[in-house]
């Protein structure tokens, strides 16, 4: 075992990073320094300071980067209409590269010579924050104790808890709480029941949205302004990147939107069950599409939608600091410069509906073109035949051939 002076963890309170912490104590006899990234999920950054206080650390970090995440990872993201495997909208992945990057910055600012996280040997998390701390910091000693201890599963968590009084949320007698992450973008659910694809999740899971039957019968509207592709303002109100994602979580959430119940292909090469409530994503997703649909050439649509698979693939992996995922995002970014408008979103019981999207400036859409009554002369009807020939020439070529034989 390499000898540890100093290591930073990445410490979130929960069950998993608190026994962490009290285990790199015992087990490399070194000073731990913790770091809670506040990134969006609220009363959980305060109790990680007491936990990490309790059990006897000198230095905790714990900062505000609500801001940065949503206006540097998120919204760059959401510029390419991301989404894995058709469903997901990377809300665990996305927040990785940050907290890899600031918790590579903390081990320079106190001399560590480690980093630990507490991902798990079969998940994706410890890929993502592993790539990040490479990239960032090419000779860290990382320490990964799920490749190392026998704590094995979430009981042997519980009870290495209870014999050195670490506080545990949620705790139940009948089994484990779920392994929860949750920001500014998503929250997320896995373990207990959900390991069984076949069980449908329990109400009492759900933290952000009600259910769509108990969602308002009201519908109700909203606007969304972009510049550049990324939302500006709400309803006519100027707001931050982190204040408009955080209203949308709510008005989201209020009407049953973004839940999401989905088995997944994890890097690692298993498949894996779990559920995210992403209300906020949900919306601007939809609403960012809209805005497109006016603003993007149809090429230029076509080609953000072949490079989109494989732009989230490589989040979802943990390459966001990728030279591979950088030429993508620089193509991504050009595409962006004429995004910009107004959407408006209908929200009823589950549903995001688009009932309006205009750009004065941006738009591509010409009435004048479009119009099923007189175009006053704006297309030409008749030049659709020779088009429609030369299009068919290699199929009637392909035809003729066929009648010879």
């Amino acid at each position: 075992m390499r000898e540890i002076n100093k290591v930073v963890l990445a410490f979130s309170g929960g069950l998993d990073t608190s026994v962490i912490l009290k285990w790199l104590q015992d087990t490399y006899r070194c000073e731990v320094v913790t770091f809670t990234a506040d990134i969006g999920q609220g009363e959980e950054v305060e109790p990680a300071r007491a936990k990490a206080r309790q059990l006897g650390v000198n230095e905790i970090y714990i900062d505000n980067l609500r801001e940065e995440f949503v206006r540097d990872f998120v919204f760059p993201m959401f510029r390419a209409n991301t989404i894995y495997e058709g469903e997901y909208l990377l809300g665990t992945s996305i927040a990785r590269p940050l907290i890899a990057k600031r918790q590579i910055e903390i081990a320079k600012e106190t001399g560590a010579d480690a980093v630990s996280h507490g991902a798990t040997g079969k998940g994706n998390d410890q890929v993502r924050f592993e790539l990040g701390y490479y990239a960032l910091e090419p000779n860290i000693h990382v320490i990964a104790p799920w490749r190392e201890w026998d704590l094995n599963s979430r009981e042997k968590l519980l009870a290495y808890a209870e014999k050195h009084g670490i506080p545990v949320e949620m705790k139940k007698k009948n089994g484990s709480p779920y392994s929860m992450d949750a920001n500014l973008l998503h929250i997320s659910y896995e373990g207990r029941s959900l390991e069984n694809p076949a069980t449908e999740p329990e109400e009492l899971m759900w933290r952000w949205t009600v259910s769509p039957e108990k969602a308002p019968d009201e519908a109700e509207f909203l606007e969304i302004e972009f510049e550049r592709g990324d939302a500006v303002a709400l309803n006519g109100c100027r707001s931050s990147s982190a204040d408009i994602l955080a209203t949308l979580n709510q008005l989201g959430g209020k009407h049953g939107i973004g839940r999401l119940d989905l088995v997944e292909n994890r890097y690692v090469g298993m498949k894996s069950r779990g559920c995210y409530e992403t209300p906020g994503g949900a919306i601007l997703l939809r609403a960012h599409r809209a805005l497109e649909s006016i603003t993007l050439d149809r090429e230029v649509s076509h080609l953000k939608d072949e490079l989109m698979p494989r732009y989230a693939t490589l989040i979802y992996n943990g390459y966001w600091w990728s030279p591979e995922r950088k030429a993508i995002q620089a193509l991504i970014d050009v595409t962006q410069e004429n995004v910009n408008g107004w959407v408006r979103l209908k929200l009823y019981k589950g549903n995001v509906m688009v009932v309006g999207r205009d750009s004065k400036t941006d738009s591509l859409f010409d009435e004048n073109v479009a119009t099923f009554e007189d175009d006053a002369g704006a297309y030409n009807q008749a030049d659709a035949a020779g088009f429609i020939r030369l299009n068919a020439l290699r199929l009637r070529i392909a035809a003729n051939k066929r009648r010879k034989v």
